[in-house]
């Protein structure tokens, strides 16, 4: 007995808010819906209600939590703990929540149940309330503490039942008209296309406040910088490359996978002249510009060892003016070993010149191994700035360090269980519903972790840069597989985990997938399979959203 969540994947504020929303969910039947952390706007104010649950035969209530030491003196709510003693108004805040949701609910016209009934409650869940406990705007009935944590459904069932109210509890049927007038199902193509240009331009805002970052680095000649997907590493490679730039130093950006490449290029192509780096693109597009015969894509030995072994030799021959003071190495962890020594040698001064890395070592996906071969100041980035809470919650635990989320809320993952070998197919399904829905079609991308999808196979028969051509194209949507898309993203990705050519590197595969939806995810595949690369928590995290509504 456990009551479905929404979302899925609750990001929660505190501990407190997880420990009673936890305890409840426990306790609670399973037609029962928690809501966690629903925000409501109108033109007055901007609230969260931290739990909603709608229990049929019962009714609604909205439950504000407090963390801490909670006290109430002289009539005045305080929060104490960590140093702080501050005022609250838990109450308050539970009523107008409680208010929001009913005046939401009146303007929505798939709620037909009219006015439900309702009740606004308080959770303490570290505090214990004395004996004779009393407030004019809290009865006892109202406020759940901590001894009532065993018991928490059962008290939330005991004060929907004294709600003063003729109105009819709502049936099985109203709790899942509400779970849809929550979701926001059915959004019409102009106001979601308005909708991801807001949630874009609020991630840049985000991603740009990592500026600081560069500032207190300033000093500093040789940084590695790390973080998880979503933490603003590309932007802050792009920006550090851009200040180099303008302040007289020659500059190399480069990177390995060409689809990042390209979107870097395209980037600096839109800055003033004056800030563009000296070169642009892949490491081994160096080599060739230095003069290198480009090779064949299935030669791993002329990738790995030739080119950059002509690369040391042809820098050696170069004058000072053609090297760079300075080099930024976007996904720095794609490097293998034996291509550091020519990063090194295009410097004009390779002991101390300077040199950015940035790197995310969960998503080491080649089987190759390498590391700066000189000594870097590590720097660590701790917040996820560009996927919703929902996204970044489903990965969280694929990551190597523990993330703040902070790229807002946004709707349910979605998982279509399906055998791995129909999970192809299954995103093709997918991604038209999404295309009927209004989604448009520069804002989607279907990619796979094992084959390739048939057409990204015959889109690449064209050539690398026709096929990459296609991302930027707003005819149709783009096809393509984890390994190439890393450092990119879209507003929703359809993930297909169709296999894994390499176990071994499964987990960061997957990872990587799961991390370039922007907005909305949908996964399809075989739950026990990324179960076993990706681990409990993730499988968990899918298996809540399995059979969820397709999101418009």
């Amino acid at each position: 007995m456990t009551a479905r969540v929404f979302p899925s994947s609750p990001v929660f504020e505190s501990h407190a808010e997880r420990l009673f929303a936890e305890a409840l969910r426990d306790q609670l039947p399973d037609d029962a819906v928690m809501v966690c952390g629903q925000r409501f706007s109108d033109r007055r104010e901007d609230r969260e209600a931290d739990v909603i649950v709608a229990w049929p035969g019962f009714g609604i209530a909205v439950v504000e939590v407090k963390g801490g030491s909670v006290h109430l003196r002289g009539g005045e709510w305080r929060q104490v703990g960590g140093g702080l003693d501050k005022q609250i108004r838990p109450v308050e805040q539970a009523l107008r929540c409680k208010y929001l949701l009913r005046d939401y609910l009146r303007r929505d016209r798939r709620w037909t149940a009219g006015d439900p009934r309702m009740v606004h409650l308080v959770a303490l869940p570290a505090t214990t309330l004395p004996d004779d406990f009393a407030a004019p705007d809290a009865p006892r009935w109202m406020v759940l503490d901590k001894t009532d944590l065993p018991q928490a459904a059962a008290r939330v069932a005991s004060a929907l039942r004294q709600c003063e109210s003729d109105v009819e509890p709502p049936t099985a049927e109203d709790v899942e008209a509400f779970v849809d007038c929550l979701a926001g199902v059915g959004i019409p193509q102009q106001d979601l296309l308005a909708t991801l240009h807001e949630r874009e331009a609020e991630c840049d805002l985000l991603t740009r406040d990592q500026a600081r970052v560069l500032d207190w680095l300033r000093s500093n000649r040789r940084v590695e910088v790390r973080g998880g997907a979503g933490s603003g590493k590309t932007w802050l490679a792009l920006e550090k490359a851009r200040r180099l730039t303008l302040e007289g130093e020659r500059v190399a950006v480069m990177c390995y996978s060409r689809g990042l490449a390209e979107y870097l290029r395209r980037r600096v192509e839109t800055w003033k002249p004056k800030e563009r780096p000296a070169y642009v693109g892949t490491f081994h597009g160096l080599g060739i510009d230095w003069g290198v015969t480009p090779g064949s894509d299935d030669d791993s030995g002329y990738w790995e060892e030739y080119l950059p072994e002509r690369m040391v030799k042809l820098a050696g021959a170069l004058s000072v003016a053609d090297r760079f003071d300075a080099i930024v190495i976007d996904e720095a962890q794609d490097f293998a070993e034996s291509w550091w020594p020519a990063v090194l040698a295009a410097l004009r001064t390779p002991e101390g010149g300077c040199l950015y890395v940035f790197a995310d070592e969960g998503q080491r996906v080649f089987a190759r191994q390498g590391r700066p071969p000189v000594a870097l100041t590590p720097f660590d980035l701790d917040e996820n700035l560009r996927n919703t809470k929902q996204i970044a919650g489903t990965f969280g635990s694929l990551t190597t360090s523990q993330m703040r989320y902070r790229g807002g809320d946004g709707v349910p993952v979605r998982f279509v269980q399906c055998d791995t070998d129909d999970a192809i197919g299954a995103a093709d399904d997918e991604a038209a519903a999404l295309l009927d829905a209004g989604w448009p079609a520069e804002s989607v991308a279907l990619l796979t972790t094992y084959r390739r999808h048939p057409v990204q196979a015959e889109r690449q028969t064209a050539g690398q840069d026709a096929y990459w051509d296609s991302f930027w194209a707003d005819d149709d949507l783009f096809y393509g597989h984890v390994l190439g898309f890393k450092g990119l993203e879209r507003p929703a990705v359809v993930l297909a985990v169709n296999g894994f050519r390499d176990e071994e590197r499964a987990r960061e595969m997957l990872y990587v997938g799961l991390s370039r939806a922007r907005d909305l995810l949908v996964v399809c595949g075989d739950l026990e399979l990324i179960r076993r690369v990706g681990g409990p928590a993730v499988a968990q995290r899918l298996a809540q959203s399995a059979g969820s509504a397709p999101t418009g």
